[in-house]
């Protein structure tokens, strides 16, 4: 009579549990990243206040910010989440684990290396941003070889792919910048980074993903993807860009007001208020709903410049869009894949509902900071930023050990 010996159960070890899924390691190091670089603005803004001693680095304080909000916070957060659905948007082969490990190692050596830069020299900076761009080229190559080999590619995709590869190009601009001391170097990264990048990302898995979601939770839900937004969405960032750089900034509302009045639009045929059934679906269209803000503040931005010659709203806008859009879909959309991909129910919790609110106050405080003077709009930029770091520091707090433990339903990934 045969007798069965039990096997014993393999535990996968820490460095196992942390790289069986891009979503892991890239949301993590994007984790940390959001309580870095907000720390770091924090110090910054309280030394402009007089609190104590402004930070010394080796590239303009302001420049360092535009470059690590653009580039060194939310392409954790895409990279994890692209590696993760393309391959399922377009049943395409998984990425290897190889693949993504090694983005993820280029990408996390060179945010420390620049780190280290900051306080010691602009060439120490250069090499960390060559580090980001192999990271950056390991992840696009990734993607292209899903997105080539598969056989259902959409025009979400061939768009992604895009301003993936815009975004790759405005981090070369930077560190053309950061060599040659250009100004206009400067200007291009921040405009690649910010039009041509983040918004079409953003834009494009919102428009992919919000009426999908909405369908799952919401009953006699009709999925609506007006097949005329992500081309819409391009021209005008694309046009927003030209007219940016031509110097003409008067008359940005041609391409912003269109893409103000096609956001908003989409979040009503997205039912906006149903969304409010089911607290982790109404964090993604409040999330969406900042795109329509924002660009609706970027176009009386341009038409008051145009009638007054001035410039009334300041960064009120930019921040609209990087705390209230951008920001606010990173809270939603990584909150939702995080539970979802850890085995736990698709519901967000208490914490999780104040960690957006949180950003919505931090969006709110920065805009009406841009419209008061001297030390009280200082101190509300400085409220801000707190703001946004202790919500953070919360939702790290809550979700970043799930990226560190297997899944409760002991499934793969």
């Amino acid at each position: 009579m045969n007798t069965l010996t039990p096997q014993p159960t393999l535990i996968p070890s820490r460095w196992q549990v942390f790289s069986a899924a891009p979503h892991r390691m890239m949301f993590f190091a994007g984790a940390l990243q959001v309580i870095l670089v907000m720390g770091l603005w924090l110090l910054e803004l309280a030394g402009r206040a007089g609190w104590w001693p402004t930070l010394s680095l080796a590239v303009a304080p302001t420049w360092v910010h535009m470059f690590l909000m653009l580039y060194g916070v939310f392409p954790f957060f895409i990279f994890g989440f692209l590696i993760t659905v393309y391959p399922r948007w377009m049943g395409g082969t998984v990425v290897p684990a190889s693949r993504y490990i090694t983005a993820f190692i280029f990408l996390a050596a060179g945010m420390i290396l620049f780190y280290a830069g900051l306080f010691a020299s602009r060439l120490v900076v250069a090499a960390a941003l060559a580090l980001q761009l192999a990271g950056w080229g390991v992840t696009l190559y990734s993607l292209l070889a899903v997105f080539l080999q598969a056989p259902k590619r959409g025009p979400h995709e061939r768009l992604l792919n895009l301003a993936l590869a815009a975004g790759m190009l405005g981090i070369a601009c930077f560190l053309a910048a950061v060599i040659s001391g250009a100004p206009m170097a400067f200007l291009l990264a921040r405009e690649f980074g910010l039009w041509l990048f983040l918004v079409p990302v953003v834009f494009l898995v919102a428009h992919r993903m919000i009426p999908f979601f909405s369908q799952s939770a919401l009953i006699n839900y009709l999925m609506i993807r007006p097949a005329w937004g992500p081309p819409l969405m391009l021209l005008c960032v694309v046009g927003h860009v030209l007219l940016e750089l031509t110097g003409l900034t008067a008359w940005r509302f041609l391409a912003d007001a269109p893409l103000a009045l096609a956001a908003l639009h989409h979040s009503r045929i997205w039912q906006f208020r149903r969304s409010f059934h089911a607290r982790l679906l109404a964090m993604l269209h409040i999330a969406f709903l900042w795109l329509g803000l924002g660009m609706a503040l970027y176009t009386a931005q341009s038409l008051v410049l145009l009638v007054t010659g001035v410039d009334y709203l300041g960064r009120a806008p930019l921040h609209a869009l990087g705390i209230g859009f951008f920001t606010g879909m990173v809270v939603a959309m990584a909150s939702r894949v995080t539970l979802g991909h850890s085995g736990r129910a698709l519901e967000a919790n208490d914490l999780t509902w104040y960690v957006l609110l949180g950003v919505n106050i931090a969006a709110m405080l920065r805009i009406v900071a841009e419209f008061l003077p001297g030390t009280v709009g200082g101190i509300l930029n400085v409220l801000a930023a707190a703001t946004w770091l202790l919500s953070f520091l919360l939702w790290v707090w809550l979700y970043a050990p799930m990226y560190l433990r297997p899944r409760l339903d002991r499934k793969p990934g």
